[in-house]
């Protein structure tokens, strides 16, 4: 597929078909990821494939439960909360395959200040991002569709205890990934010339 049809079809679909999603797919958009670049080439990166049941409950149960704490913290009423928990809960269930990209501060470089020790992470969290976005488009370029949830940004820590990850592995996002069930409603995208100053 032509690069730029490519990237125009990408979407971000919520809901998908209950096909399952093959190992070998999930093993090319992992690959593509991989590609992507980094500081010092280092791959500041972690991929959990949540493949088990038990996994994606636990997971769902941990977020949810932070996530009601904070709507109820930012004075949503009852019935709002459980609409969008039950939204966002469904959302994770019902993708077939389901990825958490997380950064792995232990390959990071280390330093004796704190602007360059954030400057570090920060490197790592924008190469996840183009990493990310190898995934989703080579998601599309197999014929598979994807979203892109960052509930794991809100509640790094409630993920890693659920997961048992160890404290420099950092949850980023969860990536789904199936046959969209029913195309989006696309959102108007900003022409570039408006987001493009020249010097």
């Amino acid at each position: 597929m032509e690069l730029l049809t490519t990237i125009a079809l990408r979407q971000s679909v919520r809901r998908f078909a209950p096909d399952r999603v093959p190992m070998h797919i999930c093993a090319e958009l992992l690959a593509a990821a991989a590609l992507a670049p980094s500081p010092h080439g280092r791959q500041p990166w972690q991929f959990v494939v949540l493949e088990t049941a038990e996994a994606r409950e636990t997971i769902i149960s941990a977020m949810a439960t932070e996530w009601r704490q904070q709507l109820a913290h930012d004075s949503h009423d009852a019935a709002q909360i459980d609409t969008r928990v039950e939204a966002s809960t469904q959302r994770i269930q019902s993708a077939p395959l389901l990825i958490m990209p997380c950064v792995d501060c232990a390959v990071l470089d280390t330093y004796p200040d704190d602007n360059r020790q954030h400057a570090e992470y920060l490197m790592a969290v924008q190469s996840i991002g183009c990493a990310i976005q190898n995934m989703l488009l080579r998601a599309v370029d197999l014929g598979y569709d994807a979203g892109w949830m960052c509930a794991p940004l809100f509640c790094p820590e409630t993920v890693q205890v659920a997961l048992t990850l160890p404290k420099t592995t950092i949850p980023q996002a969860l990536i789904t990934v199936g046959i969209a069930h029913a195309q989006p409603k696309r959102r108007a995208k900003r022409d570039f010339t408006k987001l493009t100053q020249y010097r």
